[in-house]
């Protein structure tokens, strides 16, 4: 009887600094919901962006991404995000789709112009960028060396001769 007792006090042990390792995990991940107005941008392509994922201005949370849908005229996604009341953004503010690492996820950055006109509550940012995916980069460098291995003038460098550059 003695051994349920203990195991039930180490269970019941294990059970609460699983819930002060999540408390915990919740206030330092700054997982909140940024409460402010509502913008739209339009991308040509928006890949591992999800809805939820951070707006960025400097590597700072100022909003976020609340929903994505596709444009069935232009074909393009268009972006709905929350940022913060505090933040006027001017009307030549660039959004571009930004990697948090090379294997991580994504996020959307916000680049603030110099415009003194500022973006109304439901307006659309104008300058977009999409980045472009591994696969893409990863085809111009081979590309890229293919054809820094040929010669320029179209004929081989005789035999035993490093190529012309």
């Amino acid at each position: 009887m003695r051994r349920n007792s203990i195991e039930t006090v180490l269970g019941g042990v294990v059970l609460a600094v699983a819930g002060l390792f999540l408390v915990f995990a919740y206030t330092s991940a700054d997982l909140r919901k940024v409460s402010g107005y509502e913008l739209t941008a339009a991308f040509s392509s928006i890949s591992g962006l999800q809805p939820g994922a951070d707006v960025r201005i400097s590597g700072v949370k100022v909003g976020t991404v609340t929903e994505m849908t596709l444009d069935q005229k232009t074909f393009q996604a268009i972006v709905h995000l929350s940022v913060g009341n505090g933040i006027k953004l001017p009307v030549d503010t660039a959004a571009l789709v930004a990697s948090e690492s090379l294997l991580g996820g994504k996020y959307l950055a916000l680049e603030p112009g110099g415009e003194e006109q500022m973006l109304p509550v439901g307006g659309r940012i104008q300058y977009t960028q999409s980045t472009p995916g591994i696969e893409q980069l990863l085809g111009q460098v081979i590309f890229s060396l293919q054809n820094m291995s040929k010669p320029a003038d179209g004929s081989a460098p005789p035999a035993g001769q490093p190529p012309k550059l």
